[in-house]
């Protein structure tokens, strides 16, 4: 009796079991058909960028190849050039075909197959990478620019245009430099007038000329430095220069060394004039300071201006 009244009651459970197992599936099955269909739309979604994106990689692919054959194209020349000067050691020569093998591998790369967008630009960057060591060689190698490197496209009117304008630059500087050498050629000034003779003391503390060895205390040269409008103004020292019959020279100094044109010289005296541009006449003198003069033939040179602008001589018995 009691087995009979508990059958409904287990019956009624076991629905109520059913009925929430079949919603448990309904509700898996709507999310999971909606998940595949999102994951459909993305999939479209990325085969259009894709595709989109292949006609961009495309033309990078190209450009990355034409750029990479020009740079083994610039080493080939660079390499050429330093051997024909000589200047291309074992280190540079191992340098350059170290690089020149990197970017034959990448080469190598561009040209296979088809590459995503990102790998593309991951061989770009390794492009700018081996330029940008290309160039530091073609400043060390080629600093003159004289080969027809392909850093930059149609180089040919410009390289025309650039040696039309460093002809003409020549042209121009060489033209300057004569002109300025004329100009320094006639702003020299020149001494003339000279008299140069040796002095002997007197009793009254005076002196005289004389053209003897013995008794002699002083040199005088005597002269005129000319008129010259283009010549430098202003306060300028004036150098005498003796040289005896020995051949050795009269210094005041030891340091009285002076440079001029044809190298330094040494001078026995100076004196300043304040030159004006106009003719003025001028003396200086030379104390022989206890020394003995010789006999002989006395040779008197003048400097100014680094230039010598006359000479004299007297002889002394």
């Amino acid at each position: 009796m009691s087995e009979i009244e508990q059958s409904p009651k287990k019956n009624g459970l076991n629905t109520v079991l059913m009925l929430l197992l079949l919603a448990g599936i309904g509700v898996m099955t709507y999310l999971w058909s909606s998940t595949r269909t999102e994951l459909s739309e993305s999939n479209s979604q990325l085969e259009t960028m894709s595709s989109m994106l292949s006609q961009y990689t495309g033309e990078i692919s190209k450009d990355l190849s034409a750029d990479l054959k020009n740079m083994l194209e610039t080493y080939n020349a660079l390499e050429k050039k330093a051997k024909d000067q000589g200047d291309l050691n074992e280190q540079q020569a191992a340098e350059i075909e170290e690089q020149r093998s990197q970017i034959k591998d990448l080469l190598d790369k561009v040209e296979k197959g088809k590459w995503t967008a990102s790998e593309l630009a991951k061989m770009r960057r390794e492009n700018e990478t081996l330029r940008s060591i290309m160039k530091g060689y073609v400043y060390q190698i080629d600093s003159l620019n004289t080969l027809n490197l392909k850093l930059t496209s149609d180089l040919d009117q410009t390289r025309t245009e650039l040696t039309t304008t460093t002809t003409e630059r020549d042209n121009f500087k060489q033209e300057a430099e004569e002109s300025k050498a004329r100009v320094k050629e006639g702003s020299k000034l020149q001494a003339y007038g000279f008299s140069s003779v040796a002095l002997r003391s007197k009793l009254n503390n005076t002196t005289a000329e004389t053209n003897k060895a013995k008794g002699t205390v002083q040199f005088k040269s005597s002269f005129t430095i000319g008129a010259n409008p283009i010549a430098t103004k202003g306060m300028k020292p004036v150098y005498l220069q003796i040289t005896k019959p020995d051949g050795s020279i009269f210094q005041s100094r030891s340091s009285n060394i002076l440079s001029t044109e044809q190298g330094n010289v040494a001078y026995s005296d100076k004196k300043d004039v304040d030159y004006t541009g106009e003719a003025v006449s001028m003396a200086i003198y030379y104390d022989l300071r206890g020394e003995e003069a010789q006999k002989g033939n006395y040779t008197v040179k003048i400097y100014c201006d680094g230039s010598l602008i006359g000479k004299d001589n007297f002889t002394l018995k």
